[in-house]
């Protein structure tokens, strides 16, 4: 939890300076989203990586090297001006402008902490993993607003800021690869779960629920922390000095509602929770539009982002339940390089509908692919329980 939560410091941070830091270089907004996805791509691939080697060469040395390049692309944007190596730097530094950390360290975490404790304490250990994830967004997003620190009190120019914010945020990723490292051998794989994820029962679940994963992740794509900073900055002019403390108010909601839905799925069930949580938050996103002023779209963001992390801890939670120990980083790593993959590809299609048709048309269908995904995931798994479950039914 110490290492995911450093790693998602610097995600937090990341999210909000990447877009501002570019277009303080000149970008606009079509290319601020094409390189966005371009480092959501870069999440991608090291889903895929991890999800080929973490087994075989060890869950912790995967886990170090993730954030190792990390580390890597952070000071390569405050050190590179040649735009090739920059473009290659957020590409392999897996730079994430999303603000939210759900790249190849997620996989191989979610497959690690079900094995650590019973499956009755399975969905609050991993809302309380999400907890320290938020908490480490929240504070990221904070140290988002640096930049405008070190212009206001250190006089520094607006380039030159993100320049010497980047190195805090390496810093940060090399915070996590220590803790990867101290982690002990119990997180390893044991020996018989090198099996390949495609058993006969796992593989039309999986395959669906991944399927459904990258529609959900199609429509975040739109919503990256980078894209919504931007919205909020042109729609109302607010810069990081604002910005940076809106998203740590919007992660420690965020926190709070992964224990709430703990809470809620061990009376509703996973699958309830998931989609009747997920649902109204994306018809509220898409009130954020009309808002008259900055204060009523805060407050609708807020109650949005109150509600729209629910799913997380239980759909992680439902996933694991439902394919044996020995498939759990497959089906892990195929369901989010799906996730990876349609984030990748969202932001500059985005970007270019923000140039295009107008600010907030990623706002509006975003939410509407959410909203499609939440039938689809009710119609396709609602009578598909988990083992606690299926228990508590025999019970009843």
């Amino acid at each position: 939890m110490a290492s995911a939560a450093c790693r998602a410091t610097a995600v937090g941070m990341s999210g909000v300076m990447l877009a501002l830091y570019l277009a303080a270089i000149g970008l606009h907004a079509a290319m601020i989203g094409l390189i966005v996805s371009l480092g959501l791509g870069g999440c991608a691939l090291g889903t895929l990586g991890v999800t080929a080697v973490a087994d075989r060469c060890g869950r912790r040395t995967t886990l170090a090297l993730i954030a190792g390049l990390m580390a890597a692309g952070g000071m390569a944007l405050a050190m590179v001006t040649i735009p090739t190596l920059l473009l290659a730097a957020i590409l392999l530094g897996m730079v994430n402008g999303m603000g939210r950390d759900r790249g190849g360290g997620l996989t191989i975490e979610q497959a690690m902490l079900p094995q650590l404790v019973a499956p009755t304490h399975r969905t609050r250990t991993f809302a309380w993993y999400n907890v320290s994830v938020d908490i480490g967004h929240a504070v990221g997003s904070l140290l988002g607003g640096l930049p405008a620190v070190l212009r206001s009190h250190a006089g520094l120019p607006t380039v030159l800021s993100y320049r010497w914010s980047w190195p805090v945020y390496a810093t940060l990723c090399l915070g996590a690869v220590g803790c990867a490292l101290r982690l002990s051998a119990a997180v390893e794989t044991r020996p018989a779960s090198r099996t390949p994820i495609w058993s006969a029962a796992s593989r039309p679940l999986v395959l669906r629920f991944a399927g459904l994963s990258l529609l959900d992740s199609l429509g975040g794509g739109f919503l990256t922390t980078t894209l919504l900073s931007y919205w909020f900055f042109r729609r109302f002019g607010v810069t990081e000095g604002l910005l940076g403390p809106l998203f740590c108010v919007v992660r420690i909601a965020n926190s709070l509602s992964h224990l709430g839905a703990a809470w809620l799925a061990k009376r509703i069930g996973l699958v309830n929770t998931m989609v009747f949580t997920h649902l109204p938050s994306s018809l509220l996103l898409m009130t954020v539009p009309w808002a008259p002023n900055l204060t009523v779209a805060i407050v609708l963001f807020l109650i949005r982002e109150s509600l729209v992390e629910m799913d997380v801890p239980t759909r992680q939670s439902y996933l694991i339940a439902i394919v044996p120990e020995q498939e759990r980083i497959q089906a892990a790593g195929l369901t989010n390089m799906a996730r990876s993959t349609a984030w990748a590809i969202a932001p500059a299609v985005a970007g270019s509908l923000m140039s295009v048709v107008g600010l907030s048309a990623p706002l509006i269908l975003g939410p509407g692919l959410k909203v499609l995904y939440d039938v689809l995931l009710y119609r396709a798994f609602r009578h598909i329980r988990p083992p606690e479950e299926q228990l508590e039914l025999v019970r009843a």
